[in-house]
């Protein structure tokens, strides 16, 4: 036991120290980092319970406040009808007065304006029956310049065509006489040609012949010289001396003679070979003249099929252009007359709601606009460029329906407010047969009145109506119940 116990108490080494000290270190981090993160939790579930709670109690005070000021306000709003009431019978019975002053001038307005009306209504006309004949004066005009250009481009089709027909004749015949040109200049060269080499080698033979006979005429009479020169040295030295000088004289003589003819022979050579290289440079001219006279051809003929395909171009565009024009003008005169019978169309809408109007309408047909100055200017203000630049563009063509719009709009919220006032009606009209209802029943008995809640009903001092408590804040229903009379002289 005592060898295992000093074993086990064995002093540690540096590196497992260290070993020990981090994994301390990092187990306590790790416990702190646990630490905070349910502390975290616990806070951040706790503030949400403490909002929850706020929420709930605010919900709660803001209910019973808005309770206790729907009572004092509807008591404030009840005095104030009430004064109201009694102002608003004051105003009206002052602008029943006015009213009275107003239809007469209204009935006067109405004469003068259905004057106006009619003579407007005659005017309109007399522009229609200009604008129809003016349509119709157009449409003449149109068709004429229509035949006119047809014409003029009938016209210079055919001048165009007899251009182009005339040029390539001209053409054909050009090619044609520069062939017949090529073919002479090329003949007449070949024969001078030929007549040049046949004179140059006849004169070649002949002075070769001439030399010849020359020189064998020289031999023969050098040989008999030197034969009676050597009889004579054989006669005496001294004669054959003489002989020998003037031999030697002789021999240079007709040495510088040979060596000359030689030269004669050799520039006769050597202007054969200039004659044969300017043959050569001759026939290479002859034969570039007629590659360039080919590749000119060739573009001839390639400008030729441009202007053919041009001219088939220009005639298809030309018949599209055409096509589209009558198109185009088709379509106008369609949209002319639509304008036209849409424009009929309102006019007599025009005529037909003017029956339907009243009189406040057509003394006032545009209301002033509901807008403050303010806005009134800050609208003005409004840049369009905020807008895409179609809107804007859209915005400025419809900005002269402002009044059309005016009247849809007031129209608009006639419509509405009648409906509201139908449905305020209707609800009064319910409320009243259920007011008159209760009464019937509680004046007649039935075995259906016995059976449902009626306070009328009292036996043994008791009611069969269930008994409540009263409540402090309870009030007594009120309605608002307007009298018929009141309601036709406003509407009037």
């Amino acid at each position: 036991m005592s060898k295992k116990g000093k074993k086990a108490k064995m002093p540690l080494s540096d590196e497992e120290q260290l070993l020990l000290f981090q994994q301390k270190l990092l187990a306590e981090e790790e416990m702190a980092k646990k630490k905070e993160r349910l502390l975290n939790q616990f806070l951040k579930d706790k503030l949400a319970k403490e909002e929850h709670n706020s929420a709930l109690n605010l919900n709660k005070i803001n209910t019973q406040w808005r309770t206790v000021l729907r009572e004092v306000k509807t008591k404030e709003l009840h005095k104030d009808i009430e004064i109201l009431s009694q102002t608003f019978e004051r105003v009206v019975d002052c602008k029943d007065s006015v009213i009275k002053s107003l239809a007469k001038d209204l009935s006067e307005a109405e004469e003068q304006h259905a004057h106006a009306l009619r003579s407007h209504l005659h005017s309109i006309d007399q522009l229609l029956a200009l604008q129809r004949c003016r349509l119709n004066l157009l449409e003449e005009n149109y068709n004429m310049e229509l035949e006119a250009l047809t014409k003029e481009f009938e016209t210079e089709r055919k001048t165009i065509i007899d251009q182009h027909e005339k040029e390539i004749h001209y053409l054909q015949d050009v090619f044609m006489a520069m062939e017949q040109n090529y073919i002479d200049s090329e003949y007449e060269s070949k024969l001078e040609f030929q007549s040049m080499w046949d004179d140059l080698k006849n004169k070649n033979l002949e002075e070769k012949h001439f030399l010849r006979l020359q020189l064998e005429n020289i031999v023969e009479d050098l040989w008999r010289r030197f034969q009676d020169a050597l009889k004579n040295y054989t006669d005496a030295t001294e004669d054959r001396k003489i002989a020998f000088e003037t031999l030697k004289v002789k021999d240079e003589k007709s040495s510088k003679e040979i060596e000359a003819q030689m030269k004669k022979i050799q520039k006769l050579q050597d202007s054969i070979i200039i004659l044969k290289g300017k043959i050569l440079v001759h026939s290479r001219e002859s034969e570039e003249q007629n590659q360039d006279i080919r590749e000119d051809k060739e573009l001839v003929l390639v400008q030729l099929r441009k202007l053919k395909a041009q001219r088939t171009q220009a005639r298809g565009i030309a018949q599209e252009n055409l096509l589209k024009l009558t198109l185009e003008s088709n379509a106008t005169l369609k949209a002319l007359r639509e304008t036209v019978n849409k424009g009929e169309k309102i006019l007599k809408l025009a005529e037909i709601c003017r029956k339907f109007e009243t009189e406040e309408e057509k003394v006032l047909p545009f209301y002033s606009s509901v807008l403050t100055p303010k806005e009134q200017e800050e609208i003005e203000t409004m840049d369009l460029e905020e807008f895409n630049e179609e809107l804007g563009k859209v915005i400025m063509d419809y900005k002269g329906m402002e009044n059309f719009w005016k009247r849809y709009n007031k129209v608009k919220l006639e419509q509405l407010s009648l409906w509201h006032r139908r449905a305020q009606l209707l609800e009064i009209n319910e409320k009243l047969r259920e007011m008159l209802r209760q009464y019937l029943d509680g004046i007649s008995v039935s075995d259906e009145v016995l059976s449902q809640l009626n306070p009328l009903f009292i036996i043994n001092h008791r009611s069969n109506l269930p008994q409540l408590l009263p409540t402090p804040t309870a009030q007594p229903a009120t309605y608002s119940i307007i009298e018929a009379a009141h309601v036709v002289s406003h509407t009037l």
